[in-house]
């Protein structure tokens, strides 16, 4: 969801328009990707950094590090930067820390950065935070109500099927009306088809793809098929399929590699954790976010183990 502001951005200084009815089709186009997904073979990709030593002291030192890069981008002063760090913050659930960032994101000034909040609740299966997600679903703007809705729902509170009620009658049960200015853009076509071509993106495979995947969809490449792919092997126990994710976390592509980094996040396997570190210096910064999640994520599961053992 954080994508919107940096596509509108790119559009512009890349000088690259989209044919008229392709926002409107798109999210067609993308659910036949992840029904064919399983049918792309995967290419190889760049060769992999050397996996980091692994101690308890360099792990913590890891852990220190991912904390400082996901709180200065939280932090940073574009919604470009914020939406991405409140994104990841959805794979770190039983974080006391990343929920309270992520509750606290539903304020920001910037609807991406609120709907990423919304959807990293929902991921994090925040339940302290259902009463703030019910708040968030009375906000102006469809795609952060939207995404809230979409978090109770996965919280298991019926309230959240109460705006897609909205969207479907243009009115809400149980109350006596959407505040003016939703009420306008839910009976916006344009609006609401923006809102659907963005939660389209959204799905293949991870939140928040960005311009870049929109551009390689318009090209037929089959890059966020083998994305799609990484993600699906996230709770695959094949050991062989940690080997692939681990290789496809050198890829070529930042999109594939982010999708294998987050897959090995929600593997919950410390021993990955010494190949996800060299990730934490990537070149692109939405990789390094997904890096550093994956790797406070696998330190918290080393550490609660651990704790279970004693």
């Amino acid at each position: 969801m954080y994508w919107k502001n940096g596509l509108r951005e790119q559009a512009r200084e890349e000088d690259i328009s989209i044919p008229r009815g392709t926002q409107t089709n798109m999210h067609k186009e993308l659910g036949l990707i992840v029904a064919l997904m399983f049918f792309m073979p995967a290419r190889g990709g760049a060769q992999a950094p050397a996996p980091a030593q692994t101690s308890a002291a360099t792990d913590q030192s890891a852990r220190n590090e991912a904390w400082d890069l996901l709180r200065a981008d939280y932090a940073g002063h574009h919604a470009g930067t914020r939406a991405p760090a409140v994104s990841v913050l959805g794979l770190l659930p039983g974080d006391a820390r990343a929920e309270g960032m992520a509750a606290e994101a539903l304020k920001d000034e910037k609807a991406d950065v609120r709907a990423a909040a919304a959807t990293a609740l929902g991921m994090m299966r925040a339940r302290r935070a259902i009463s703030r997600l019910r708040e968030a679903v009375d906000d102006p703007e469809p795609a952060v109500a939207l995404a809230a809705a979409n978090s109770l729902l996965q919280l298991g509170d019926d309230e959240g099927y109460d705006m897609y009620y909205a969207v479907l009658t243009g009115s809400r049960k149980g109350h006596p009306g959407l505040i003016s200015e939703q009420t306008k853009k839910m009976h916006d076509p344009k609006k609401m088809a923006e809102v659907g071509f963005e939660e389209g993106i959204g799905f293949v495979p991870f939140a928040g793809l960005g311009w870049d995947v929109l551009k390689t969809v318009l090209k037929n490449d089959n890059t966020p098929v083998r994305a799609a792919a990484a993600k699906r092997l996230a709770s695959d126990p094949d050991p062989k399929t940690a080997e692939a994710l681990v290789s496809a976390a050198s890829d070529k592509s930042w999109i594939v590699r982010a999708a294998a980094l987050e897959a090995i996040a929600l593997r919950d396997d410390p021993a990955l954790l010494s190949e996800v570190v060299p990730y934490l210096a990537d070149p692109r910064d939405k990789v390094r976010l997904v890096a550093a999640a994956c790797v406070i994520r696998l330190t918290n599961t080393a550490a609660a183990r651990g704790s279970h053992k004693k």
